[in-house]
């Protein structure tokens, strides 16, 4: 639409909504925090351009919605059609936290993870029952409230704005299998902070094997043996052990809350697990400790208030408590020390003035091994298009091992394909080094890796194979690798160049640097 122009903070919507703060913006949609001024209350907003050929389906979606009454369902408040040049879904406003984001700090244990999914499933129950399916569960549309209770947004528009493929008319049978898998991700990326299937909402792809992702207990410790096997039963193809596959939305729910009457610390007579505040749309936090008093007491006149000390009497009083129990025996140590490191310096000054160690033959011939800084950091693709990730290059030396530089992926064979040698990454050290060793942590394995360097003295950024040697390799590594090089390597340029990359998927391999660091001496 040629006349619609962006909405700023401010704008009034439906001539009631003022528009305060942008939360996301998604798959074309933008989320806004507005507050209702008829109302006097916030409410969220959800806006999709009028010339979009999802809105009509976007509004629709909302509107079908509206027939389950489940307050674990943020509610659809009021629908706006074509209005600034956009459609627009009202909402009631939750003061709450995407899953995703408390995923992206660690997991949670088995018990909340549980109880988490118990609360999911039994909305989409109650959903199901009114001909509404879900079909694009992730964490992103879980939120969770300060008080511990569970809200899910995107029943029917998360599935408008990114379909579902299938034919216009699904079996019932078909959706719900799609959210009872929907579940069993969600149970997964609670457990181990990480989505089966590929990247999701910021979260990894969870690690496979054979093309079989993995269960929970391999992938991190503590994960509890039942809640394991119920989420195998869900995402398993067949189930480990024969196990009977678990196909309805029901089943998760009875089989989880099975297990959660005996792992939920908050629950030992093993009652229900509902949050307290399900029944609220906005609940009230009542304050702990005992209700103040109805009559506080008076304050005393002025004329019975004694005068403040003077600067010298607080001194006085400063010095004296320094000088009882352990803090005097603290002071006279001190003081001891003090006394001590003086006679120390008063000797070694008539002694005569200490040989400069930057002067002495020894200390400058032998340099110690040590950290070398990375000036910067450049993908390295000769034959390829040129660039490989290139805006994700600087996540390989952040110090952060939860992120790091990933490759494309590639299809069909670990060799990067069959496309091309390698890919890889340029770090310049800044000017010429001795290098020694480089240290990587990868993730993902096998990961077949070659280090090369560049000629000493060479300034110029390599951008072939050619301008390259190769010192040292490594065949199928784990995820921490650390390659020795051979001694008097002089280089500026050290090229990380990947040969063989380890599979994340189903025909699907790609290779990830989360670190890197050169030791040597400068």
């Amino acid at each position: 639409m040629a006349g619609r122009r962006t909405l700023v903070s401010g704008d009034v919507i439906a001539e009631r909504y003022h528009l305060q703060d942008l939360v996301q913006e998604r798959l074309g949609a933008t989320t806004w925090r507005a507050h209702d001024s008829v109302l006097s209350r916030n409410v969220g907003l959800e806006l999709l351009p009028s010339d979009d050929p999802r809105a009509a389906h976007f509004l629709d979606a909302a509107r079908g919605s509206t027939v389950v009454s489940d307050p674990r369902f943020l509610r659809v408040l009021d629908l706006i059609q074509d209005d600034h040049g956009h459609h627009m879904i009202v909402r009631e406003w939750a003061r709450a936290f995407p899953l995703d984001a408390v995923l992206a700090q660690a997991p949670l244990p088995s018990w909340r993870a549980a109880a988490i999914v118990i609360e999911v499933a039994e909305a989409l129950m109650n959903a199901h029952d009114h001909g509404q399916y879900h079909r694009r569960l992730t964490p992103h549309q879980v939120l969770l409230k300060e008080s511990g209770a569970v809200r899910v947004v995107g029943l029917g528009v998360a599935t408008a704005l990114a379909p579902v493929g299938g034919s216009e008319q699904p079996d019932p049978a078909q959706l719900e299998r799609l959210d009872v898998q929907g579940l069993g991700k969600l149970l997964y990326a609670c457990l181990v902070a990480r989505w089966p299937g590929g990247h999701v909402d910021g979260l990894r792809a969870a690690p496979t094997e054979h093309g079989r992702v993995l269960r929970p207990r391999q992938v991190r410790a503590g994960v509890d043996r039942e809640i394991d096997a119920i989420c195998d039963r869900i995402l398993g193809s067949p189930p480990v052990q024969h196990r009977r596959p678990i196909t309805t939305v029901a089943e998760v729910a009875h089989e989880l809350r099975g297990v959660l009457a005996r792992l939920d610390p908050h629950d030992t007579a093993g009652g229900a697990t509902t949050s307290p505040d399900l029944v609220r749309y906005d609940p009230v936090v009542e304050p702990l400790g005992p209700p103040p008093g109805l009559e506080p007491p008076r304050p005393r006149p002025k004329a019975w208030t004694p005068p403040p000390p003077t600067t010298l009497e607080r001194r006085k009083a400063q010095a004296r408590s320094l000088t009882k129990g352990e803090r005097g025996m603290v002071l006279l140590g001190a003081v001891g020390v003090l006394v001590i490191l003086l006679v120390i310096a008063f000797l070694v000054g008539r002694q005569g003035p200490a040989p400069d160690p930057a002067s002495s033959p020894s200390a400058s011939a032998t340099g110690a091994v040590g950290v070398l800084p990375i000036d910067r950091v450049i993908d390295f693709d000769p034959q390829g298009d040129g660039s490989e990730s290139a805006d994700a290059v600087g996540l390989a030396i952040d110090g952060d091992p939860s992120t790091g530089w990933t490759t494309q992926t590639y299809r069909g064979r670990a060799d990067v394909g069959g496309l091309k040698d390698g890919v890889g990454l340029v770090l310049d050290l800044g000017s010429t080094r001795q290098v020694d060793s480089v240290r990587l942590n990868l993730v993902g394995a096998p990961t077949s890796l070659q280090i090369l360097t560049s000629t000493p003295g060479v300034d110029e950024v390599p951008q072939s194979l050619d301008d390259l040697s190769p010192v040292a390799s490594v065949q199928d590594g784990g995820t921490d690798v650390t390659v020795s090089l051979p001694q008097a390597t002089v280089t500026r340029y050290v090229v990380v160049w990947l040969t063989s990359l380890p599979q994340v998927g189903d025909g699907e391999f790609r290779g990830e640097i989360a670190e890197v660091r050169v030791d040597g001496r400068s």
